[in-house]
């Protein structure tokens, strides 16, 4: 059958064009299940990645950790999964997705259980074992996202990956929901109903939060071997996608050296890296502190239902809304184009955090409500950012060929930020209180009054580390948005 043949009509073209596609009988079906179980994977890997944050006023509490040891432990988590998703995408395209996720699957249950063993320790040198321990962590994660990204650039085109990046954001807010969901049980305990009888669960040890979700990955990765496909080839469906000529082998690899020429030597590939360096401070800002920040500030701890409703159902559903909304908007609006998306969400994230800052200081209203709407306000916009960048920009860029590694490099710079979010910021909030209690000291011996204790935790300073980077990623997104405003440049 000659070419022209197979050239789609008039009327499918500009269909395509509106990121609708006509798809083999029964390919929309086994993609589904691919990506919900892929999905399903990767959520479980946020159960074991956020769980610290859940836990952290227990264990700075329980270990005598600062808040610069505590953010370092983030730090050294963050750094080696920045290091690990450069290196670990190359490897990514070279090995196919699925083993790459099983091999950070396994990796992460085992350093899981690790932490939460040597936290029961009384060795002397608990805060460097811990250390080590979750920066290893980090590195066997980082092969998820390339592994994740890899597989679906294979099963979706260009114009249907936005609104796949919002819908595969819920799958892996679950894992976030899943962690606040059960932080929350295993605090204060639970009575599960069932049709015959009742699980009870008691209220444990905060290191349960540990191996619980190690449990449940390990069930989660055994489903995912036996369901998803690296491509659909290997289901025995085929997809045309736009950088592809029609003969292109779906099973070929390309050469290590090939694939890191191309995609280093792209600028593109920097600036969305760049900008994804801002999510990284902003969502781990957020991510890491907001515990801490809410029962400092507020008194709203894990046993206030306050707690449970911001930790298990608002964060994670807004969290969703965002992803799934600027997917569509990304796809349908902008012809599948990231770069306008984005920067109208770095903006709206730069005003929660300007108000925000100005009601710590007292300028404006200020409730534990008003800081739950601010905190949830940045929060949605970083992860609306989060999928817009690190999953289809990053799709775009590397095509299914070199995807592993595009998704790598730009994810990479997430949690280079994301690193400078928790020992920097801990450091910092450590040393104002330091020089604050000194200020407060001196004050007292001057007027004979007794000393006042400064607060662990000056939420000015938290907000305020947040807003240059809302900002910056707002000028390289609008610097994109601008200069391809004509073009339909992969991964603008």
């Amino acid at each position: 059958m000659s070419d022209a043949n197979n050239s789609p009509s008039a009327s499918e073209a500009e269909n395509e064009q509106h990121g609708i596609f006509k798809h083999e009988p029964g390919f929309r079906m086994r993609r589904g299940r691919n990506w919900f179980f892929l999905g399903l994977t990767y959520a479980t890997y946020y159960l074991c990645r956020y769980n610290l944050s859940y836990i952290a006023p227990e264990l700075k509490e329980s270990l005598g950790f600062s808040n610069a040891q505590y953010g370092a432990i983030q730090s050294a988590r963050n750094g080696a999964y920045a290091i690990g998703q450069f290196v670990n995408g190359l490897f990514t395209d070279g090995m196919g997705g699925k083993r790459a996720m099983t091999i950070g699957a396994i990796g992460t249950v085992i350093l899981n259980i690790a932490f939460g063993l040597v936290s029961w320790s009384s060795i002397g040198w608990l805060f460097f074992a811990l250390l080590i321990i979750r920066a290893a962590d980090g590195y066997v994660q980082a092969f998820g996202a390339p592994g994740m990204v890899k597989i679906n650039t294979a099963w979706f085109r260009k114009q249907e990956r936005g609104s796949f990046a919002g819908i595969f954001g819920i799958m892996i807010n679950l894992g976030q929901m899943g962690g606040g969901q059960l932080a929350a049980m295993l605090a204060k305990g639970a009575a599960i109903p069932l049709i015959f009888f009742t699980i009870t669960v008691p209220a444990v040890n905060w290191r349960y939060m540990f191996f619980v979700p190690a449990v449940i990955v390990v069930i989660v990765v055994i489903i995912m071997n036996l369901t998803i496909k690296n491509h659909p080839e290997e289901a025995g469906f085929r997809i045309k996608h736009d950088d592809e000529s029609h003969d292109d082998d779906p099973h070929a690899t390309l050469h290590i050296w090939d694939i890191f020429r191309t995609i280093t030597s792209n600028p593109i590939v920097w600036i969305v890296a760049g900008a994804y360096f801002c999510t990284g401070f902003v969502r781990a800002a957020i991510y890491d502190w907001w515990v801490i920040y809410m029962d400092d500030a507020w008194n709203v701890g894990k046993s206030s239902p306050t707690f449970w409703w911001m930790a298990v159902l608002l964060l994670p559903l807004l969290a969703s809304a965002g992803s799934l909304g600027s997917g569509i908007i990304s796809d349908k609006l902008f012809k599948g184009r990231r770069a306008p998306m984005a920067a109208m969400l770095y903006l709206l994230q730069a005003v929660f955090i300007l108000i925000a800052m100005l009601m710590t200081m007292g300028l404006v209203y200020a409730s534990s409500m008003m800081a739950i709407v601010l905190i949830l306000g940045v929060h949605t916009g970083c992860n609306a950012t989060h999928s817009i960048l690190g999953t289809a920009a990053a799709m775009d860029l590397g095509g299914r060929k070199m995807a592993g590694f595009a998704a790598g490099v730009i994810d990479s710079f997430q949690y280079f930020g994301a690193m400078l979010a928790g020992f920097g910021l801990g450091y910092i909030l450590d040393s104002y209180k330091n020089s604050a209690q000194e200020a407060a000291e001196a004050a007292a011996a001057a007027s004979g009054q007794a000393v006042q204790a400064v607060a662990e935790f000056n939420p000015t300073v938290w907000f305020a580390s947040m807003l240059p980077w809302a900002i910056l990623g707002t000028a390289l997104m609008v610097y994109l948005w601008v200069a391809h405003r004509s073009k339909s440049t992969p991964g603008t």
